[in-house]
């Protein structure tokens, strides 16, 4: 198997992402992520352009990685100075990496015009900071920023740059597509064709997402010979992002037939997304591939069927391989290998050969004329379990409701008083073992105040129950052409600081919809914590 180098730069170009930022301690424990997870190089940051990347680079110096070489950031000396003076290369050697990675202009319009100097001189500030480097024993990297728009535009001048680095001793020139706007087939040409004009040029490919294709770009790269890939985790970058490099570690090693981690660290794949999604402070996505939490997901009837006889029927992989597993949805496009699949899981049934086709049939009928009314039980899996257990005749529920009531009242506050006063009290009868309870409770509004009355009373029978509390509520509209006599889906998630569930109700009357959602996350909660929620 061919080694492909991993180049993450996620703590630099990632964190050009609009709206994101990472403190110091958090470009750190990410490092440790990723050096755990076999990537090669990881680029921290340009020091000397700001105080935290420069406390990095100091504190990074007792990250002890066991992999990882890390990588300083910077660019080019100045036009019409020298090497030895500039500042910026100063910041990078001080830095005290392995590796300093820097770009430089290869497109002749960014020379003449951003650069504001000429072409001849752009190529002495490439060979000259090189060698700066190099004298100081530094692996050095040449970022080719828009190299392929440059190529487009003036090959041969580009072409240059590439010789120009690769005499003065770059251990590797990226190719960057740094506009993000080239298509697969042009990167293959133009990676080939600088391989045959430059061959002794180890060559690497930077390729952004503006055309959305960054891994396709990437793979094409190094299917015309590039030997090293620069993304980050998630895609995160500039704009529509980088190659997201987890995408790029699945195709190349599962499907193309490179190495590039062990079969350990590609099982950490999901793990590492969602670490750095959390560090980063952005929700995961769960549709990315590979890794996201619905990568592997079912819901169509006929898929479920598939993959419940055969796996790879319907999954190019096998999810384990990148440490993700596959999940059953139930919605009105369920079959039956959909609803049989989820009562083993939730353990309502020891086995798939236990559960009788009359029962699967009853749920399927009550799932689609519920979701026909405006429920949707994808996204709230304790609801769906509810629904299932109550369908069973020996099913005795941890409470029933006798009735509820809430009122809301507008109060005018004094003259002398800045704002007017809501004040919201709900009162809730529910029935254990017999017996009626009746209590009342107020709240800074009607759901929390049913929340408070319910809890108050049942906390009499399960005291227990003081462990969980609600985590989220969210209310959507599902006919918004009715106004406000619309249907609406209240989802609510809840916990009880181990586990969290979703529940959810649908109504016309909102209060009714809260209730639903309520009540069905505390019976989840007792059910599933007594003997009777063993499998049958």
């Amino acid at each position: 198997m061919a080694k492909v180098e991993l180049y993450d730069t996620t703590l630099r170009d990632g964190t050009q992402q609009e709206d994101m930022s990472l403190s110091v301690e958090d470009k750190l424990k990410i490092a440790r992520k990723l050096d755990d997870m076999g990537i090669d190089f990881i680029e921290g940051g340009w020091p000397g352009a700001n105080p935290k990347d420069a406390e990095f680079f100091q504190r990074a110096q007792s990250l002890d990685l066991r992999h990882a070489k890390l990588a300083a950031f910077c660019s080019t000396r100045r036009a019409n100075g020298s090497a030895e003076t500039d500042p910026t290369l100063k910041h990078a050697l001080d830095a005290n990496t392995p590796v300093v990675t820097m770009v430089g202009k290869t497109w002749d319009m960014h020379v003449t015009h951003v650069l504001e100097t000429n072409l001849e001189e752009n190529l002495a500030m490439i060979s000259d900071s090189i060698a700066f480097f190099k004298r100081h024993g530094k692996t050095v990297l040449l970022d080719a920023e828009h190299f392929f728009d440059g190529f487009k535009a003036n090959a041969e001048y580009a072409l240059q740059c590439v010789r120009a680095a690769a005499d003065a001793g770059a251990d590797t020139v990226v190719l960057c597509d740094t506009n993000g706007g080239s298509l697969p087939h042009e990167v293959a040409d133009i990676v080939r064709r600088v391989r045959e004009d430059v061959p002794d040029a180890a060559l690497a490919i930077h390729p952004h997402n503006d055309g959305d294709v960054a891994v396709a770009n990437a793979l094409a790269a190094v299917m015309a010979g590039a030997t090293q890939v620069q993304g980050t985790v998630n895609g995160y970058g500039e704009r529509c992002g980088n190659a997201n490099l987890l995408s790029v570690i699945g195709d190349l090693q599962l499907k193309m037939g490179y190495e590039c981690v062990t079969e350990q660290q590609l099982q950490s794949m999901s793990e590492v997304s969602l670490f750095v999604s959390e560090i980063v402070n952005r929700t995961p996505n769960p549709y990315q591939p590979y890794v996201g939490a619905s990568a592997f997901t079912h819901k169509a009837g006929l898929h479920a069927s598939a993959v419940a006889k055969l796996e790879e029927s319907y999954q190019h992989i096998a999810p384990e391989l990148v440490g993700n597993t596959n999940h059953i949805l139930v919605s009105e496009l369920a079959g039956r290998a959909n609803v049989i699949q989820k009562l083993v899981e939730m353990g309502i049934y020891a086995s798939r050969e236990t559960i009788e086709n009359g029962v699967v049939l009853d749920i399927l009928a009550a799932i689609k004329q519920k979701e026909n009314a405006g429920f949707q039980f994808e996204g709230a899996e304790a609801s769906f379990e509810m629904l299932v257990r109550r369908s069973l005749p020996s099913y005795k529920p941890p409470f029933d409701l006798v009735d509820f009531m809430v009122i809301v009242e507008k109060h005018r506050r004094p003259v002398d008083v800045d704002a007017d006063s809501v004040a919201c009290e709900a009162t809730v009868k529910v029935q254990v073992n017999g017996e009626v309870i009746h209590t009342a409770a107020g709240g800074n509004g009607p759901v929390n105040a049913m929340d408070g009355a319910a809890r108050k009373g049942l906390l009499t029978f399960y005291p227990e129950l003081e462990a969980v509390r609600l985590l989220d509520y969210k209310v959507r509209v599902v006919d918004q052409g009715a106004g406000t006599g619309a249907v609406v889906r209240v989802l609510i998630e809840s916990t009880d600081g181990d586990s969290t569930w979703h529940t959810m109700g649908c109504s016309a009357n909102i209060i009714e919809a809260s209730w639903m959602a309520l009540h069905d996350s505390l019976e989840w909660w007792l059910t599933t914590r007594r003997p009777s929620s063993a499998a049958v």
